[in-house]
């Protein structure tokens, strides 16, 4: 089987319903993106912050996956699919992909708020401020804010070396560092993006470019993926 590795971004989820701050002018639910997604926000207000994820595990509960989630599960039929994504959300896994990577993290994670290995599900419960983790820190969301390393970073580069055929769906590439994955890629490897404003992206001119959404895209980048089986 091929490697097939696809990186997706908001713009797939966005099409379930869950809202990303990059449409609504750096404000996030009505909140300065920096205010809850940062460190800085982090230390100046967290029990703003940790109740603004409770609201988001709220909302991630109320949507589904979609029909392009739903597809690139079954390309695993016909190739070794990895996903990359920059969502926070489960719709992928929940739409049935078995390898997906989670570059900035889970929404449904808690971890410590110090360095440790602590790491645990709690699906959509809330976190208060004073709930501790057996180390005895404070509880954050397990979520890489702005002003963080991105720890999955390494494992994706990899990922994306082994490529044979490569896709993006759903993000402008303008979030650094999961935008330069792109420079992981093998020069010879077909690579295909899916995005509504794909002529505003800064990309080579070898790339096949779908300006679709993700659910409507996944039509025509079928017909280019059977062609290589």
């Amino acid at each position: 089987m091929k490697n097939l590795v696809i990186l997706t971004g908001a713009g797939i989820s966005a099409e379930s319903g869950i809202k990303t701050f990059r449409d609504h002018d750096g404000l996030w639910e009505n909140h300065d993106v920096m205010e809850v997604a940062s460190i800085e926000g982090w230390h100046k207000n967290p029990a703003l912050v940790l109740e603004f994820y409770n609201q988001r595990r709220k909302q991630a509960a109320t949507v589904f996956p979609n029909t392009a989630h739903e597809y690139l599960a079954t390309l695993e039929k016909d190739f070794n699919t990895h996903i990359i994504t920059q969502n926070v959300d489960d719709l992928h896994e929940r739409g049935g992909s078995k390898q997906v990577t989670h570059l900035h993290g889970k929404l449904s994670e808690i971890k410590s708020s110090f360095h440790s290995d602590y790491c645990k599900d709690i699906g959509g419960d809330e976190i208060q401020l004073g709930d501790t983790c057996p180390d005895g820190h404070q509880l954050r969301p397990n979520i890489v804010w702005f002003g963080e390393e991105v720890p999955m970073l390494d494992k994706a580069a990899k990922i994306c070396e082994t490529a044979d055929i490569f896709v993006i769906i759903g993000t402008s590439l303008q979030v650094y560092p999961a935008a330069g994955l792109i420079y992981h890629i093998p020069s010879q490897c077909p690579v295909f993006i899916i995005d509504p404003k794909v002529d505003e992206i800064n990309i080579p001119n070898h790339y096949t470019c779908i300006k679709s959404s993700a659910v409507d895209g996944i039509k025509i980048l079928d017909h280019h993926l059977k062609k290589l089986l």
